[in-house]
């Protein structure tokens, strides 16, 4: 939130906002502390090892930021949780009334825990008393400025794995600096700067060399964060995305309890972008308390861990957070290993290991991104260019294919592996295909009444020719399994927004193409083989072997 300047309030707040960090004590952090758990210490020593949630607040200016910073050496996982409390107490009363009741000021484990709806991220669901919230608080989630990439933030110099203070500046409160008070008034700051948005910027640098601050005692320079891929989301939001769009920079939080995911690894040196940006009182809190106090406190319970202990996360989550967590921890939804660059990270060939992909993992080589389809064994592996280079014909689709090959980095060259192309490609006359479960245009039932083209199927081929190559109808109807790149009909026409040509013709001169109209991805021979459609291109398409 860019701070504006606020109207004074006529009521006497105690507090407009605090903020707690309560660091945990059971899974993860009481084993550093527990004699009985010495060897599960030793062994899981890098569970929150190198990581440090960073809590900046100004209560004058209502800003408020959440984010995780990764010191150390290794990758972590990190979840945050939201808690708030509001009670209020009038001219003449005598006693403060809870928001929510049953919940009280110095019992943090009381507080009514943040729950956005399914479908909203900024409206609280009615979940244990969440939406009672809505009237006196607005959060705003994750971090987005015109013209600017990211914020600025004075890393932690406090590098004390066993040390579970947060740094915490400005307004906030670390949960144990502050000896756990929730007074509103307490000192509890563990690291520079006032809290305000924006306190650091590019070049700035602090000299903790008197030992102000917990930790180094040496002069640091700020690092930026990492910039918000997407804004945060629920995971029901989260699971409409495309798989390879799932695992990146930005926060999801499972509605069922609360907890905001990173989607991501956060590698060493790395810090998130925020959870949250601000946390504004409304004009309700007037009428409500038009003469008197009113207390809001807004408590952040953080565990962070090695990725190989991610199962640790599952207890209570949405069903689909084992296969979210799992998608984290390989960098990709549709890897087995996790050794492969995250798919918007363009990286030579020598950084993919293709033995552990999945079919319709998504990445980036050599500056052309791909979508991986199949381990064709011996070593090698079909891939295919993600987008469609439109605006061309189908006649025009083999001179374009080889000028797109030529122009391939010489180390991508180099793994391609030979095919044949048969001249001419045989025909699939669209108007005598039928379709399986009368699903028209998503799998052909009667293919095998035209042996040739299904028999065009794309396979490795001494004595062929290394060459990009259009998929044929054979191809597409083979690869279209639940288990394969395309187990649904979306999935097929999944080529940001392109539709794409297969190499097959249909009768006269119509050929078959996969669609982009809804639904995306079918396959329709409603084309001319001289039409040429601003969307609608050619896919190359490679097996490589890179032994």
């Amino acid at each position: 939130m860019i701070p504006e300047k606020k109207k004074r309030r006529h009521l006497r707040n105690i507090a407009l906002l605090v903020l707690l960090l309560l660091v945990v004590v059971g899974t993860y952090a009481f084993q550093a502390f527990n004699p009985r758990a010495i060897n599960d210490r030793e062994n899981r020593q890098d569970i929150g090892t190198g990581g440090r949630v960073h809590d900046y607040y100004n209560r004058d200016t209502e800003n408020k930021d959440v984010f995780v910073e990764n010191y150390g050496d290794r990758p972590i996982m990190a979840r945050i949780r939201l808690s708030e409390f509001l009670e209020t107490k009038s001219d003449g009363e005598a006693a403060f009334t809870p928001l929510v009741p049953g919940t009280v000021r110095e019992n943090v484990e009381s507080w009514t825990t943040w729950i956005p709806t399914a479908d909203n991220i900024n409206v609280r669901a009615n979940v244990n008393g969440s939406n009672a919230f809505n009237r006196y608080s607005t959060l705003t989630l994750g971090w987005s400025r015109s013209g600017q990439v990211a914020p600025w933030y004075m890393p932690s110099f406090n590098h004390d794995s066993d040390d579970l203070r947060t740094a915490a500046a400005g307004h906030a409160r670390d949960w144990i600096e502050g000896d756990g008070a929730t007074d509103g008034v307490t000192d509890g700051t563990t690291h520079p700067g006032d809290g305000t948005d924006a306190y650091w910027s590019s070049g700035d640098t602090f000299d903790n060399s008197a030992g102000i601050w917990p930790g180094q005692e040496i002069v640091q320079e700020v690092a930026q964060n990492l910039p918000q891929g997407r804004p945060p989301m629920t995971i029901e939001q989260w699971d409409e995305l495309e798989d390879y769009q799932k695992i990146g920079d930005f926060w999801v939080i499972d509605h069922q309890t609360g907890w905001a995911y990173w989607a991501s690894l956060i590698e060493a040196g790395n810090a998130t972008s925020y959870l949250l940006d601000a946390a504004e009182m409304t004009s309700a809190i007037d009428e409500t308390v038009s003469n008197g106090y009113y207390y809001y406190g807004i408590h952040v319970d953080s565990q962070l861990i090695s990725p190989r202990h991610s199962d640790d996360f599952l207890e209570g989550g949405d069903e689909r957070l084992a296969d979210f967590l799992t998608g984290i921890r390989n960098n990709s939804m549709n890897d087995a290993g996790s050794t492969n660059p995250r798919f918007e990270f363009d990286s030579p060939p020598s950084a993919f290991n293709f033995d552990t992909m999945l079919p319709g993992r998504v990445f980036t080589m050599a500056g052309e991104e791909y979508r991986y389809l199949e381990d064709m064994g011996s070593g090698n592996h079909m891939i295919i260019r993600h987008e469609a280079i439109v605006n061309i014909s189908f006649n025009m689709q083999p001179q374009v294919l080889n000028d797109w090959f030529s122009a391939l980095d010489a180390e991508v060259q180099a793994m391609v592996q030979p095919v044949v192309i048969p001249t001419p490609v045989p025909v699939v006359p669209g108007n005598s295909i039928t379709w399986i479960d009368g699903i028209t245009y998503w799998l052909p039932a009667n293919l095998a009444n035209f042996p040739a083209g299904a028999g065009d199927v794309t396979s490795v081929n001494p004595s062929g020719t290394p060459q990009a190559f259009a998929l044929s109808f054979a191809d597409v109807t083979r690869l279209s399994t639940p288990e394969g790149p395309f187990p649904d009909v979306r999935a097929r026409g999944s080529a940001r927004n392109t539709a794409w040509f297969l190499r097959t013709p249909s009768t006269g001169n119509n050929v078959w193409s996969l669609s982009l109209a809804e639904p995306r991805g079918r396959m329709v021979a409603g084309h001319l083989n001289t039409a040429i459609v601003s969307v609608l291109g050619a896919r190359p398409a490679l097996i490589i072997n890179p032994n």
